[in-house]
């Protein structure tokens, strides 16, 4: 009895110090499609805004909610939530999705959309 409670309490320790010592949790490479974007946009955590506004922590959040960014009349009245739809919507076509906003680059490209969501939502 006592040998399994010492096993026990040998895995209990190996698997607290596996657990302690692992790394947090990292935003993934930005994909190339990403050149364009970083001309505007920043993505450091407690980054300032740029021409347009800091994207970390962008996924899941609603539109034009980031505080300190000026954003157009009509982002705020979109009343969106930057989920997988929405971003993959405004991403193709941001003056189609949001008549009226300011971010005048699109990006056509499904996979190259698919990347740059993957690496919005790694951005935590």
């Amino acid at each position: 009895m006592q040998r399994i409670a010492r096993l026990s309490l040998i895995c209990f320790a190996a698997t607290a110090a596996l657990f302690a010592s692992a790394a947090p949790i990292m935003a993934q490479t930005p994909p190339p499609a990403f050149g364009a974007c970083r001309a505007c946009h920043n993505v450091q955590k407690d980054g300032k805004n740029g021409i347009g506004p800091n994207l970390f922590g962008v996924a899941g959040r609603p539109a034009a909610s980031l505080p300190g960014f000026n954003y157009s009349t009509a982002l705020k009245g979109a009343k969106l939530r930057w989920d997988d739809k929405t971003l993959d919507e405004f991403l193709a076509a941001p003056m189609k999705k949001v008549p009226g906003t300011r971010m005048p680059i699109g990006t056509p490209d499904p996979a190259k959309r698919a990347a740059l969501i993957a690496y919005l939502k790694s951005l935590k």
